[in-house]
Order: C-alpha cells, then sequence, then structure tokens
C-alpha cells in the first residue's frame, strides 16, 4: 500500500469518514473532533469496566485500603494552596503626606515608585506592567510619571514647561543609562 493512500473508517460516533492516525490505524475507531474523543473514552472506560474482576475496582474494603494508603503517601494533595506573593519586593505601608496643601501647585514628582503613590494602588502597578510588557520598577515608575504628567497637564495642574522639562528629564536619563550600557559604534571608534 503507497504510503499516501490510507484506508479511510467511519467514525463510530459522527459517523463521519476520517483517515487513521497511521501509528495506530488498526485500533482507531473515532475520529479526532473532541466530542467523538470523549465518547471514545467512556466506551474505553465502559469495556475495561466490564472485565471480568474490574467490576469492584472502585468498591469495597480493598479499595478503601488503597485510597487510605494513597492519601497517606500525598498528605496534602486535594488542599488548597496558599497563594503565593505576587511581588518581588516588600514595600512597607505608606501614608501619603503632600507637602504643600494648594492642589493647583504644582509638586516635585516622585523619582522612585516606593515614593510614589502606586503602593497604595498595586492594581494601577498591575496594569502599567500589563500595557508596557514589563515588570521591571524602573520601566513602571517611568510609566506612571508620563501618566501622572499627562493627567495633571490634561486636568490642567501643570504647566506645560514644567511637563516638557520633567520629559527632557526622564529622556535624559533613559539616554544615558542606554549609551553607558550600549557598545560604542564602528564609526565612533
Amino acid at each position: 500500500m503507497m504510503r499516501g493512500s490510507q484506508p479511510r473508517r467511519k467514525c463510530r460516533c459522527c459517523n463521519h469518514w476520517f483517515v487513521p492516525d497511521p501509528r495506530t490505524a488498526d485500533r482507531q475507531r473515532y475520529c479526532s473532533a473532541p466530542a467523538c474523543r470523549h465518547a471514545s473514552k467512556a466506551a474505553s472506560q465502559h469495556r475495561w469496566v466490564g472485565k471480568h474482576g474490574n467490576g469492584d475496582y472502585f468498591r469495597g474494603p480493598e479499595a478503601v485500603r488503597r485510597v487510605q494508603a494513597w492519601r497517606a503517601r500525598h498528605p496534602g494533595y486535594g488542599k488548597p494552596k496558599q497563594p503565593a506573593a505576587e511581588g518581588t519586593q516588600v514595600i512597607a505601608e505608606q501614608i501619603a503626606t503632600p507637602a504643600q496643601s494648594s492642589c493647583n501647585v504644582p509638586r516635585e514628582l516622585p523619582r522612585t515608585l516606593q515614593e510614589d503613590c502606586l503602593t497604595q494602588a498595586p492594581a494601577f502597578v498591575g496594569l502599567i506592567s500589563m500595557v508596557t510588557g514589563s515588570t521591571l520598577q524602573a520601566d513602571i515608575a517611568a510609566t506612571a510619571r508620563q501618566l501622572l504628567l499627562r493627567g495633571r497637564n490634561i486636568l490642567g495642574l501643570v504647566s506645560s514647561e514644567a511637563t516638557q522639562r520633567q520629559l527632557n528629564l526622564d529622556y535624559d536619563q533613559q539616554i544615558s543609562v542606554t549609551t553607558a550600557t550600549a557598545a560604542p559604534h564602528p564609526s565612533e571608534l
């Protein structure tokens, strides 16, 4: 028989024709559709339970002893797991104490993520992380500063010069870090 011309077979569940997997062509009676695979599993289990000696496998004192022994070997199985710590850095709870009483006077922007009000809004930090695709605190803090500046600018709480000055400062910091770690360009050698 040629390799490309395998005989087709009719599925016992959906009655559609299919080409069996060459590795199990002599035994495969169901196609690969999810409902047909489910029916195949159910039929297989039904056949197994119907064999001599298998009908009481899950019943009686022997089954109870077998299950008790398995549970003794696996003591924590099936119990709810303790949630793992979400973050990698412990942040002490901080209370915001603004240095200025007026909301119309622009304040100095926070420099680190810990100093920012984001410690009281972990959902916001998570949202920034999802949007940027980064979990690095430096990236999250830089994005948070840009969002804060944009929001203040929209609300008219910061002058455009202060916004531009802060954006230039952020850009200069990124450039200095990038150039310090980057290899020199061949033309600069």
